[in-house]
């Protein structure tokens, strides 16, 4: 569609309990960039963006942050400043009841390649590649309860077309 042909999925946010904790679990775990941090102090919140950069990140903070928000399918973490000293979780991950936000995924190029690292980085499991109906993807869990669809591009084609 022509009105829409510049428009770009950008990013998805989720709230996170302590950016001490989840920062260095996507870009650790899961390999991602920290692109840009935002702190809004008047307001009590940062904003995190992560993801894998298509390109060179640009150095000017102006240049940086237009670039940023051009970018496809990055991840905003927002940390609401103070919920890092509270027991519990403050956040509902969208897979208890009432059930709502389901997960983001990750396409790897071999699932059980990412699951054996994954293992050797004591990652919590939702679901093994091979248990289950579906057979070779796997779910895992961020420090605050979200879920991750590990996946490859030839892996869900199979299981698509049942090959």
């Amino acid at each position: 569609m022509s009105d829409t042909c510049d428009f770009v999925m950008n990013q998805t946010m989720l709230r996170i309990k302590d950016p001490e904790i989840s920062i260095p679990f996507y870009r650790d775990v899961l390999g991602m960039t920290l692109i840009d941090r935002f702190d809004f102090p008047d307001m009590s919140f940062s904003l995190y963006f992560m993801g894998y950069p298509s390109g060179e990140i640009p150095e000017d903070g102006a240049t940086r942050a237009k670039w940023l928000f051009e970018q496809p399918a990055l991840l905003e973490l927002t940390h609401n400043h103070g919920t890092e000293n509270e027991s519990g979780k403050p956040y509902h991950s969208g897979n208890d009841d009432p059930r709502g936000f389901g997960h983001i995924g990750i396409s790897v190029p071999d699932v059980y390649a990412a699951c054996n690292r994954f293992d050797e980085l004591n990652v919590t499991y939702v679901k093994r590649p091979d248990e289950g109906n579906m057979k070779g993807l796997a779910f895992i869990q961020d420090p605050d309860g979200y879920w991750i669809e590990i996946l490859s591009s030839a892996g869900l084609r199979d299981l698509i077309l049942g090959s």
